[in-house]
């Protein structure tokens, strides 16, 4: 394989798992103390803009979801709950 499909490789595998992308930032954050906080989170971006992923934080109303909870409305499924 060459360069060029690894890189597509690496890019669809990022597209359909965004979260890894923040995994990464957040391994970093962690690594550094949270020294480079803001240079990461643009590199987040700048990665998810550059591979296609949608932003987290505008799917999520501003704030990434953390620790698997449940966002406002949703059952633990990730559902919408009836009223």
């Amino acid at each position: 394989m060459d360069l060029s499909g690894l890189v597509n490789k690496a890019k669809n595998a990022l597209k359909s798992n965004p979260n890894l992308i923040e995994k990464g930032g957040d391994a970093v954050d962690k690594a550094t103390g949270n020294k480079y906080s803001s240079q990461i989170d643009k590199a987040q971006g700048a990665a998810r803009k550059a591979v296609g992923a949608q932003d987290q934080q505008n799917q999520q109303g501003g704030q990434p979801q953390q620790g698997g909870q449940p966002q406002q409305g949703q059952n633990p499924e990730g559902q919408q709950n009836q009223q």
